[in-house]
């Protein structure tokens, strides 16, 4: 991680959340880093004991818990103060994890606070103290991109409990996991309306479900789950029957803000490690900054990465406003994840061939962040999301209405 001169980037953000940045960093730098160092080159995570050491330093700082509601236990946050933390916490080798594995302390998905007491009670709090860890089930084989009409798993009612079939795809976090939230068809629903989608709590070592590891192009594989005639007690079912698709949205949307904060973070390191090594890297005539073609990836990477942090930032503010920022989400996710991947091959270029030596940690960010610009839905899906909401709510402008 690298010592930058700190700029605003055009956005006033409030003195605390100026301080809040700098602890976050300084944690980064002071904690993490040296434990990181430690670590095989893939890997996704550390030992217990150096994890409870860090979980430890981040309670203390206030950095747990940020989207567990206070009653049990949390310490909710804006959500600009989680943008600012997901961005200044991505700055590391396993950046692009940092959501996945709970980098500080971890927790249940959101989803599972509009459940019943019961159900918190079970699965909830042992995830806030670090006893259960759980992962969230919406893609298929059929695709991610329109979940409600794309899901095809089936729940069918029997006696007191629900009978699922069918295959979730690209699951994260699944290895290991205690239990899960799995997302079916419930009901087709009536002609010209949309299929009901019900949520379920699913665990591991219920008859009927297995799991199958995924190779991708990253250390941490997803994997596929198979149901086959699974059977979930009736006590399991999240929230309403057919109301699931709400659930998901809801979630996914949250979600996509900090998301793409993340993925400025690495970003951000990569540039800034890129100008590091172009002030002192010596060419013919001078050093590697001298070279116009390495100022204007600079300068592309500083003005691209200076749009989309405030198109988070505004996002994020919105959000805090209570606007509804469906729409504004896509565009930070969309923006975001392909800023980042652009930026880090930028970065790449400029170091040449130690770009892709696996002593930095530059050809891992590539590969992971280009697995960014399909997780959370795919950029084309985003794409659809802005466009139709776009051309319902202009008439055409001044010359043309």
């Amino acid at each position: 991680m690298t010592d930058t001169v700190d700029i605003n980037y055009g956005f006033q953000l409030p003195e605390e959340l100026l301080m809040l940045r700098e602890q976050v960093r300084r944690f980064m730098r002071e904690e993490v880093k040296p434990i990181e160092d430690k670590l095989p080159y893939d890997a996704i995570g550390c030992s217990k004991a150096d994890k409870i050491h860090l979980k430890g330093i981040a309670e203390d700082m206030g950095l747990t818990g940020l989207t567990i509601p206070a009653e049990y236990g949390g310490n909710p946050v804006s959500a600009l103060t989680r943008v600012i933390i997901a961005e200044e916490s991505a700055k590391c080798r396993l950046g692009a994890y940092a959501p996945a594995l709970g980098a500080f302390g971890g927790g249940p998905p959101n989803i599972i606070w509009g459940g019943t007491e019961a159900q918190i009670e079970k699965y909830g709090i042992p995830c806030i103290e670090g006893k259960k860890r759980a992962f969230v089930a919406i893609t298929e084989p059929t695709g991610g991109s329109d979940p409600r009409n794309n899901i095809t798993t089936r729940a069918v009612k029997k006696g007191d409990r629900w009978v699922l079939n069918g295959r979730k795809m690209w699951i994260t976090a699944a290895a290991g996991a205690d239990y899960g939230v799995v997302f079916a068809r419930s009901d087709d629903g009536r002609e010209g309306e949309p299929p009901q989608i019900t949520a379920f709590i699913v665990e591991p070592d219920f008859p009927g479900i297995t799991f199958n590891e995924i190779g991708v192009i990253r250390a941490l594989s997803p994997y596929e789950i198979v149901l086959e005639n699974c059977e979930v007690p009736e006590e399991n079912v999240l929230g309403r029957v057919g109301y699931g698709f709400a659930v998901a949205q809801s979630w996914l949307v949250d979600a996509r803000i900090p998301y793409a904060a993340g993925c400025i973070g690495i970003a951000q390191e990569a540039l800034d490690m890129a100008c590091g090594w172009a002030n002192q890297r010596p060419t013919r005539g001078g050093l590697l900054k001298d070279k116009q073609a390495i100022q204007w990836m600079i300068a592309d990477s500083e003005v691209e990465l200076q749009a989309a942090r405030l198109l988070v930032y505004d996002a994020a503010s919105k959000a805090d406003a209570g606007e509804i920022v469906k729409v504004d989400a896509s565009v930070c996710k969309l923006y975001g994840t392909e800023t980042a991947g652009r930026v880090v091959d930028r970065a790449i270029q400029i170091f040449g061939g130690m770009g892709v030596a696996k002593e930095m940690p530059l050809e891992r960010w590539y590969r992971e962040l280009r697995i960014k610009r399909i997780g959370e839905g795919p950029s084309e899906v985003h794409r659809m999301v802005i466009a139709r909401n776009k051309l319902r709510n202009t008439e055409g402008g001044v010359y043309f209405s």
